[in-house]
């Protein structure tokens, strides 16, 4: 009897392995995904390598992006200032040199804040797109508190010390006390202190002078002065007025009331009070 030779309907080893391969979850997502996408990237970078491709898709992207930009609904046409005074509103307007219709995304709102609050007299700036088109600035402007003469001219500060502004003459701002001296400008707190301790002094206050960068005079009128101590200098001045309520120690012919020394105050006479006096003593010594 013939023998009937049949072929083994086991799989080879190689086709074995590729089944359990297909079979393999990741294999199966890097062939459906991952090659796909390798694919992809390797014939965009061929094609990128190119430059007339680069200039082309750039150039795309840029007309795309500027068509968006320029829609009717991101035009700025108007600039508003609030807050400000008409001399404060035109140094921003200078300051920010918009040219309207503008795009909002080319308008860079925090550059722009930072150049608003640089001007002396703005103390802080907000700035936003509102409906209809407008840039809106919403200015807080620097209170002038003293006028500091110094060897440039006068200028206005707040009570900080920060400076304002320049004011020609010292008559444009009359209802404000001077303050003069070299580094005036970063005690005015201080000033400001001894401004309101001397409030009975006011209708013959001139000036408070910094003195050697390190303390005050008072300055009244007939060029009276009251020289104060380098610390303390408030309570002196309190209790300078103190005597001068008492005694009327500064209606007297005084040059100074000198109380850099707390322990020991001195009195600087005038040159008819020194000449009084001699002559007082000249009239005892002669009447003995």
């Amino acid at each position: 009897m013939q023998q009937i030779s049949r072929a083994d309907p086991a799989p080879s080893r190689l086709r074995y392995r590729m089944n359990r391969l297909m079979l393999t979850p990741f294999y199966r997502i890097m062939l459906r995904v991952g090659l796909p996408f390798l694919v992809a990237v390797g014939g965009g970078s061929l094609w990128y390598s190119v430059q007339e491709n680069r200039d082309a898709f750039w150039g795309m992207v840029v007309s795309a992006r500027e068509s968006f930009e320029q829609r009717p609904e991101f035009m700025v046409a108007l600039m508003a200032i609030d807050g400000a005074s008409d001399g404060v509103a035109e140094d921003i307007r200078k300051t920010l040199p918009v040219t309207f219709p503008v795009s909002s995304f080319d308008l860079p709102l925090d550059e722009m804040r930072d150049a608003v609050a640089k001007l002396d007299a703005v103390e802080s700036a907000r700035l936003r797109i509102r409906q209809g088109g407008v840039l809106q600035i919403d200015v807080v402007e620097r209170v002038p508190t003293v006028v500091w003469r110094n060897e440039t001219g006068l200028e206005l500060l707040d009570r900080k010390g920060v400076h304002v502004g320049p004011v020609a003459h010292r008559g444009d701002q009359p209802a404000l006390p001077l303050i003069v001296g070299l580094g005036a400008d970063g005690h005015v707190p201080e000033a400001l202190s001894l401004l309101a301790a001397a409030k009975p002094l006011w209708p013959r206050l001139r000036a408070v002078q910094r003195i050697g960068e390190r303390r005050w005079d008072i300055v009244l009128d007939r060029d009276q002065r009251v020289m104060l101590p380098e610390d303390g200098a408030v309570q002196a001045l309190e209790r300078a007025i103190a005597m001068d309520q008492a005694v009327e120690l500064l209606n007297r012919d005084l040059m100074a009331v000198d109380l850099r020394l707390p322990q020991r105050p001195t009195l600087r006479l005038t040159g008819y009070a020194v000449e009084e006096l001699r002559r007082m003593k000249t009239m005892k010594v002669g009447d003995n």
